[in-house]
């Protein structure tokens, strides 16, 4: 396809931002021609990443907004309603986990990842949904989780709410396609962000992670952010409602004998 492989003259808009997978995806999506506005809860995460950038990527902005708020929702809503803005991809990628057996949740905790890792997605996809539409090319991308597809144990409440997500991708890519708008997920296993180096700093742990990993290693965040600039160009014009994982082979593997048993079929 002629120019399939280009994000020239787009705006994109990506929650969670300033670090990690959200990074990652802001720095892909420069690269390949966009202008992008990230979203980060703090004022110094946000200036840190514009004054970083700020020689060779003019083409970045930035929003203060914490997503898990209502209030936090309508400032990113409202500098993305300017009479100059337009929006060609939004990327759900905010997100965060409270590790803890499904007794123990206080209904606080239980809201604040709702809120966090739910939400957010639901009420930004449809109220930016008239700057998706009038893109005609609109692309939303959620950054979910294998852990809405299969129990990791590592809190039902954030399985929960990227399982729910990961329905959303489906219901809204059936629901806006006659808007010109693709709406994809995907799930990443394991990947070195801060988030999950709370965890895999203990040997363990990571060894049990990289015993149940195909590839043998944990995945890097500018693997998940090649797919989610994939998924926006062109030439995924044809890929809508999907959830891909990028988790080294993760979710094929069932069980192994080899690697439990120490010998072959």
């Amino acid at each position: 396809m002629k120019n399939g492989w280009t994000l020239e003259g787009k705006h994109a808009l990506i929650t969670g931002g300033s670090k990690g997978i959200g990074w990652a995806i802001a720095e892909e999506f420069l690269a390949l021609g966009a202008e992008v506005t990230v979203v980060a809860r703090t004022g110094p995460d946000v200036n840190a990443l514009l004054k970083d950038w700020s020689g060779h990527s003019p083409g970045l902005n930035g929003i203060v907004a914490d997503v898990s708020t209502p209030s936090g929702i309508d400032r990113i809503v409202e500098a993305m309603q300017g009479e100059e803005s337009r929006l060609d991809i939004l990327v759900n990628n905010a997100g965060t986990n409270i590790r803890k057996e499904s007794l123990r949740y206080s209904r606080e905790e239980f809201q604040f990842l709702l809120d966090t890792n739910m939400t957010p997605a639901f009420e930004l996809s449809r109220r930016l949904h008239p700057q998706l539409k009038a893109s005609g090319s609109g692309s939303i991308v959620n950054i979910v989780s294998v852990g809405g597809l299969t129990a990791l144990g590592t809190g039902a409440p954030y399985a929960m709410s990227k399982a729910a997500v990961i329905q959303l991708t489906k219901y809204l890519a059936a629901e806006w396609a006659k808007d010109g708008i693709r709406v994809n997920a995907i799930a990443p296993w394991y990947v070195m962000t801060p988030l999950a180096e709370t965890v895999l700093k203990d040997e363990h742990y990571r060894s049990a992670v990289l015993a149940r990993t195909p590839l043998k290693r944990i995945g890097k965040p500018e693997e998940v952010a090649a797919l989610a600039a994939f998924l926006c160009m062109p030439g995924a014009g044809y890929i809508t409602g999907q959830c891909v994982a990028v988790d080294g082979g993760f979710t094929a593997q069932g069980f192994n004998r080899e690697e439990v048993m120490g010998t072959k079929i």
